[in-house]
Order: C-alpha cells, then sequence, then structure tokens
C-alpha cells in the first residue's frame, strides 16, 4: 500500500513563506514525476509544479519565482518552499506522484494540506 502524507500547511500573512513536505511511504521500487496541485475554493484543481527524477521542473507562471519545488529522492520526498505568498495561493495543496510498485505503475495523490494566506 503506498501512501503520499503531506505537512507544512497553515495560516500566513501575505509576503510570508511556508514550506510543504510529502513523503512517498510503502512498497516502492520508484517514483518519477512527483509535483503539487492545488484547489482554491471554487475553482479546479490546478497544477503548481513538478519536477522529474532528474530535478527538472516545471512551474505554473503564476508562481515562478516565488515558489521552488525539490525533492530527495533517497527519502522519497517531495517540497515545495513557497515565498512571497499572496491572499490568491489560499487552497487546498495536493502532493502527486507516479509510482512503481511490485504489483503496478501509477500515480498517487496525498490527502491534501490547507494553506491559508490573510492577515
Amino acid at each position: 500500500q503506498v501512501q503520499l502524507v503531506e505537512s507544512g500547511g497553515g495560516l500566513v500573512q501575505p509576503g510570508g513563506s511556508l514550506r510543504l513536505s510529502c513523503a512517498a511511504s510503502g512498497s516502492i521500487f520508484s517514483i518519477n514525476t512527483m509535483g503539487w496541485y492545488r484547489r482554491a475554493p471554487g475553482k479546479q484543481r490546478e497544477l503548481v509544479a513538478v519536477i522529474t527524477t532528474g530535478g527538472i521542473t516545471n512551474y505554473a507562471d503564476s508562481v515562478k519565482g516565488r515558489f521552488t519545488i525539490s525533492r530527495d529522492n533517497a527519502k522519497n520526498t517531495v517540497y515545495l518552499q513557497m515565498n512571497s505568498l499572496k491572499p490568491e495561493d489560499t487552497a487546498v495543496y495536493y502532493c502527486n506522484a507516479d509510482i512503481r510498485t511490485s504489483r503496478d505503475y501509477r500515480n498517487y495523490w496525498g490527502q491534501g494540506t490547507q494553506v491559508t494566506v490573510s492577515s
């Protein structure tokens, strides 16, 4: 059984910073692309940032220059450093990963962590 567990969300003032973490656990053979998505109230889930095993990254235009995605392959963990946060960054943030186990190769989602940017 594979699980993705996020942590690090919370309430922060505009201009502040947060760091999200997502650890994958279970009978994992390998992990390919990992990423972060978010769903704001009343909106569809959207891509925030993704990172390949080799470290190639891609960001949504709205977060470029403010957010940084990174990963520790030895720990099966992906991070999202969020700086200069804005109220419009308020959303539930979801971790996502393509994972190979002994049974299959498929996409997994975490349960989500709330990020609220408000004064």
